[in-house]
This record gives structure tokens, sequence and C-alpha cells, in this order.
């Protein structure tokens, strides 16, 4: 088979595209042939390297991923030759007290699929049969894999950590990402209130086709957080969804309504972040963390994927030997919706 990988740390000059080996399943695990996958940022965060991470090189990136079953393990019961599926991205043990609570994204031993093991960015993955969900046979497997991270993250974040709830306000930081479109159609469908700032007009439209209720161009407008705050009465929003991070989540608290909460799940413009307690502690806010989904969550975000009632946001589509342009265009910010990579 072929796949992507790289052997350090680096520009888009380190990634490589030639044969592997094709990996061999063992019991309980199932070998699917990939027919599409799709590029987070956590790809290209592992690609450049950060302090203290450590891979086992070459490392193969990629977290999301579909495609068909083509063999079966022994003892292998959830699924047989043929069956189509899309890859959930979270490995854990299944062993400790979170994964028995069915908290596997707490797992004691928790790794992501692309970060800390090797991930889909090649032509076939042998996976335990846990991290596999069927799909119906007529989805576009490039809609599947664009959706998985993202829409699990956007369902645990607003829904489970957020406890979000019909008629509440929410403010999304980010207008085009694949975080971002999701956690405006998961509030959307919630019966939220959804106000959006973008970076410029164009990733905006996104928004608004979206159903985004206010627009706010940050380009135009840099203390969008006022503009936020006085569009409800000078109260402010129930929940900021904020995966930017250093330059946005001083604004953020500002945006929130007392009792309000700011929901962090990603740092993509920095993980430093500056706190004016006196907002923390006089606003009551919560600031909670979030990352990633349980299989349950997973099982109930795809569905409503596969019925139409969420429909990730694509943008271009390369091959998987093209994975360097499409790293290039992930880092130059020019992506409007997911990027996807088909596997010949």
């Amino acid at each position: 088979m072929r796949a992507v990988h790289f052997h350090q740390h680096g520009g888009p000059e380190v990634l490589e595209y030639h044969e592997f080996p094709e990996p061999q399943h063992g019991p309980a695990e199932v070998l699917v042939r990939l027919e599409a996958v799709s590029l987070n940022r956590v790809d290209l965060f592992t690609r450049n390297g950060w302090p203290g991470l450590k891979l086992d090189f070459p490392h193969v990136p990629g977290a999301d991923g579909a495609g068909r079953v083509v063999e079966l393990g022994e003892g292998v019961t959830q699924f047989a030759v043929g069956d189509r599926v899309v890859v959930y991205p979270n490995l854990s043990c299944g062993l400790c007290e979170a994964c028995r609570a069915g908290l596997d994204n707490l797992c004691r031993h928790w790794r992501l699929l692309g970060e800390h093991a090797w991930g889909t960015f090649r032509e076939y993955i042998a996976l335990p049969e846990g991290n596999l969900l069927k799909m119906p046979e007529g989805f576009a497997a490039v809609e599947a894999a664009a959706a998985a991270l993202v829409y699990l993250t956007a369902w645990h974040s607003l829904i489970t950590r957020g406890n979000l709830r019909p008629g509440e306000v929410v403010l999304v930081v980010g207008a085009s990402g694949g975080v971002s479109t999701a956690c405006i159609q998961v509030a959307k469908l919630a019966g939220a209130t959804v106000y959006v700032v973008g970076s410029n007009r164009q990733k905006l439209s996104i928004a608004a086709r979206l159903g985004a209720d206010l627009l706010i161009d940050r380009s135009k407008d840099a203390d969008w957080s006022k503009t936020a705050y006085l569009a409800e009465g000078r109260q402010g929003v129930d929940i900021v969804v904020d995966n930017v991070g250093t330059p946005t989540m001083p604004l953020s608290l500002r945006a929130a309504r007392k009792g309000g909460r700011i929901l962090t799940v990603g740092n993509t413009a920095g993980p430093a972040i500056e706190l004016d307690n006196r907002l923390l502690f006089g606003k009551h806010l919560s600031i909670i963390g979030s990352t990633m989904g349980t299989r349950g969550e997973f099982a109930t975000v795809m569905k409503l994927v596969f019925q139409g009632k969420l429909k990730p946001v694509l943008d271009r589509q390369f091959t998987l030997a093209q994975a360097a342009e499409a790293f290039d265009r992930m880092e130059a910010g020019e992506q409007l919706g997911k990027i996807t990579l088909t596997v010949d």
C-alpha cells in the first residue's frame, strides 16, 4: 500500500508518499480499505511538532477516514466483509474506570489516531472493531471522513459539556473551520440562536448559509465581544465556543453573560491565554475544556449526519498523493470548510 508519512518534524517538505507494508489485522480487528480521509488542524500541529511530543518515526498522520471492510479478525462480530464504515478516532484501553463507565474519551491511556499512533493517511488500516461505525451504502465517503472528528467534538462540547438548552445564545469564534461549522449546525439543531465571528465576508458567508443569526466581521469590528454583548441587550451570550486560544480568549470572556459558559475546544492560534480574573468571579463564568467525545456520542452525531440533519461543509478535494498541497492550504488559512483527500 501507499501512505503519507514523515521521518522528522517540519514543513510540508518533510511529507513523503510511497510504498509501506500493508497492515496485518489482529484478533477482534478489522482491515479497512480507505476511500477518503480528511485533514484536521491536529495533523498540521503533529507534523510541525511541539515540545514534549514524542513520535516513533516514520509517522503517518490522519484521524479521519471512511472506507470498506476487506478482512475480519477472529472474534469480530459487528461487521462483515464489504461493509462501509467510518473511523472513530479515539484509541482507548477498554479496561480503566473511565472506559468501563462508557467515557472512553477520558481513558487513562487515551490516544488519538494520527497523533499518538499511525493514522489514516494510507490505503489500508487495521483497527479494533470498536473504532468503526457502519455507514449507509449510498453515503459519500468524503462526507463521512469530513464529519467524524469535528462533529464529535462539536456535539460533546455543546451538548454534553456545555449543556446547551433551546433558546440560549451561542457565540462561535470562527466561521469556516471544521469545528466552527459543525458547532454552528449543532447549535441550530439544538434550538439555539447563533452568533458567529469571522475574519472576512467570504468566510462569514458560509456561516450565513448554515443559518447563523448574527455575523460579526472582525476585520472591520475589532471589538467583536462588545458587539455580541450589546446584541443581547447589554447582557452577553450564554455560551462562547472558542477554539482559537491566545488572541481571542480575553474577548470571549467579555462577550459572555453572567453565569455564562466558555467552551475551549482547541488552540489554533496559540495555547497560552490571559485571563482577567475579575471577569471570572464577577460574572460567575465557567471555563469548560472539551475534546473529542465517546463512542455513544459518535454513533448519535453520525446518525444525524447520515440522515442529512447535519451536513459537513466541504472545501477543496485532493488525492492522497497531493497531501502536501492540502497541508499548504490549511496552513495558509485558505480553507472554507473541510479539506478532504481521496484514496485512489
